[in-house]
């Protein structure tokens, strides 16, 4: 069995990749081609695309961190000991320091 340097320690820094920009593009290029059918649909697309791609990087991982904590069942208050406990078991590999940053960002980012 090989094991891959770095990949069972916990991560510190979570980064936040990004890809709207060509989507955006694509959207576009898609839209001045597009039939009259097809505009309405493209048209909305592109500006979801917009929107997303206007967000912070605080608030991109605010919605991941969101988005985690939905997908374990929490529901309860963001700013507790226990969604960080949820977040950790959504998420074995961060590391406590991760966690808590994560954390301050979904609490400072609220939808």
């Amino acid at each position: 069995m090989a094991v891959f340097a770095g990949l069972n320690k916990r991560h510190d820094v979570v980064p936040v990749i990004r890809d709207a920009d060509l989507v955006a593009v694509a959207l576009r290029t898609a839209l001045a081609e597009a039939s009259p059918e097809q505009r309405p649909g493209l048209e909305r697309a592109a500006a979801l695309v917009e929107s997303t791609a206007a967000a912070t990087e605080g608030q991109v991982r605010a919605r991941w961190v969101r988005s985690r904590l939905a997908a374990v069942g929490f529901e309860g208050d963001m700013a507790s000991v226990a969604a960080l406990k949820a977040l950790r078991q959504a998420e074995p590999r961060l590391s406590l320091l991760a966690a808590v940053q994560l954390q301050k960002e979904a609490v400072a980012h609220p939808e």
